[in-house]
């Protein structure tokens, strides 16, 4: 194997490998996290309640569509884990190959429909339309830098794939301060309005992307790729089609659950809107080492698997498990302390209402954040394995429990009942996807025999 910065996770304690992995990923997401909440918290404070409002509206939308292209790319990740996991060089570098090659022409057919039809999208979903205006005006911009989005993803996944977690997470620190001082700058300074947020939200994510990008090239000699393994080629092209669309569609199939959701909450009126988007602000946060740990596991499963040593994969999603749990109990304390304190980031001392319903479901929420951490830990224990379709179905269920909410216990319970959607929704998709990833499991263990 080249020398280069790669790790290999198919050697050594579960436990060290997880946790020194899943930590880097963790400060990564947050740092993300914090140039999204720096948004949230100047267009609260310096544009007003109603433009918090109308950026909150667009979230479920936002996750539609990046979260799909951000799940193409985790799925295009993983079979670069599996080649490494296997010590496949040129294999390895024919899928980075085609995976440049997938992501350019996604992003550029998502751009064009997604701006396209964005106003009409925000008006299907009964956005306010004292806030609707704010909303097309914010999210536009968001989709016209998918191309971004997807450069990031991509160049970060690979990286992670090769066994280092910290380096996306130096170029995100950057992206970071660089989101602050673009945020004050546009908002503050030039008075652009909330599009100003999502341009400081679009350049800062390119920089770290451009870095990712120079970073990988410079630093990993095996994947100097050559002209015959840079061509597009339609086998690699289909295998990695088969484990990325899976995964975005897994990330978009739940987005529309939350989008129905979202219609619902718009249906009950601008404070109940303004109320869930400071929540889900502060939620997203303190959910970041969950999303970590299932980026790690998606990691360690994929290179074990590519190594054939199976029998790895069920200790370390153990261990994963019990890092969770402990995390669970302690956030959930913390969050029903102090959330009415941390929520006045982004609203003022005086929207007593808005607090109090944001802190109703902060409360839901952080009560079933243990089933939140095993939808992570086992979907992305699944996608690592190579089973990124039963991602779709647990999306799925996902959907049909945040449609039920929607349609069956808002009209019935009110905003107990968008409370109530999000721990449906991890009950439903923990419901199947724990026996699935037994299944998953004995499969490979067999796969392995008949070898």
């Amino acid at each position: 194997m080249s020398k280069d910065t790669t790790k290999s996770m198919t050697e050594g304690r579960p436990f060290g490998l997880i946790l020194s992995f899943a930590f880097p990923v963790f400060l990564g997401m947050l740092f993300q996290q914090l140039y999204s909440m720096i948004d949230t918290m100047i267009v609260g404070k310096f544009l007003g309640e109603d433009a918090l409002g109308a950026v909150g509206a667009t979230g479920s939308l936002n996750f539609l569509i990046i979260g799909f292209c951000m799940g193409v790319c985790n799925g295009f990740s993983i079979p670069v884990a599996h080649q490494f996991g296997a010590k496949k060089e040129s294999n390895l570098r024919r899928v980075v190959a085609n995976s440049i090659w997938l992501c350019i022409i996604f992003s550029v057919i998502m751009t064009i429909i997604t701006v396209v039809f964005c106003r009409n999208i925000l008006s299907f979903m009964n956005t306010p339309a004292e806030l609707i205006d704010d909303s097309y005006k914010y999210i536009v911009v968001i989709f016209a830098g998918i191309p971004v989005v997807y450069l990031y993803n991509m160049t970060a996944g690979i990286i992670r794939s090769l066994g280092d977690s910290k380096t996306p997470v130096y170029f995100l620190a950057l992206a970071s301060v660089i989101n602050i001082v673009l945020d004050i700058a546009f908002i503050c300074i030039f008075h652009t309005g909330v599009e100003g947020a999502s341009y400081a939200t679009v350049i800062s994510q390119a920089v770290s992307g451009i870095c990712c990008l120079i970073y990988m090239k410079k630093k990993f000699p095996i994947l100097k790729i050559s002209r015959e393994e840079l061509s597009f080629n339609k086998n690699w092209a289909l295998s990695l089609c088969g484990m990325g669309i899976p995964m975005g569609l897994q990330y978009s199939v739940t987005a529309i659950g939350s989008v129905t959701l979202q219609t619902a909450v718009n249906s009950l009126g601008k404070s109940y809107v303004t109320a869930v988007a400071a929540a889900k602000k502060l939620s997203i946060i303190f959910c970041c080492p969950y999303d970590a740990l299932g980026t790690t596991m998606a990691t360690y499963a994929g290179q074990n698997i590519g190594a054939g040593k199976t029998e790895r994969v069920g200790p370390g999603v153990k261990t994963a498990f019990q890092i969770a749990l402990v995390y669970s109990v302690f956030i959930f304390i913390v969050l029903n302390l102090f959330s009415s304190k941390l929520l006045l980031l982004f609203v003022s001392a005086e929207s007593t209402k808005i607090i109090k319903d944001a802190g109703l479901y902060i409360l839901f929420g952080s009560a079933a954040y243990i089933l939140l951490s095993l939808v992570n830990i086992v979907r992305f224990t699944i996608q690592g394995l190579g089973f990124g379709k039963f991602a779709i179905l647990s999306g799925f269920l996902e959907m049909v429990a945040r449609t039920v909410a929607s349609f069956g216990l808002v009209p019935f319970l009110g905003y107990i009942g968008v409370c109530l959607a999000d721990p449906l929704a991890w009950l439903f998709a923990d419901c199947f996807l724990i026996p699935a990833y037994f299944r998953c499991i004995r499969i490979c263990k067999k796969r392995l025999e008949e070898a």
